[in-house]
């Protein structure tokens, strides 16, 4: 497994399963559920897919792990 992040076209997924990925999220910062992200970039890295953005309300860094359950 490569240790450098691998790109992925988030744009390419279904247009439901983007806005879901964007609207479902959880800010560190914030504390809060579901402020929602923009700006996505979705990666591999070590096998595990990741969107990361930036928080709604205060624009620190999200990141959601996809696991199994989301496909």
């Amino acid at each position: 497994m490569s240790e450098t992040p691998i790109p992925r076209d988030f744009y390419a997924r279904d247009a439901d399963e983007q806005a879901m990925f964007l609207r479902e999220t959880w800010c560190d910062n914030c504390q809060e559920l579901n402020l929602g992200m923009r700006d996505p970039k979705e990666y591999e890295l070590y096998g595990i897919i990741f969107i990361e953005g930036h928080c709604n309300k205060c624009g620190e860094t999200v990141l959601t792990e996809l696991t199994d359950d989301d496909f």
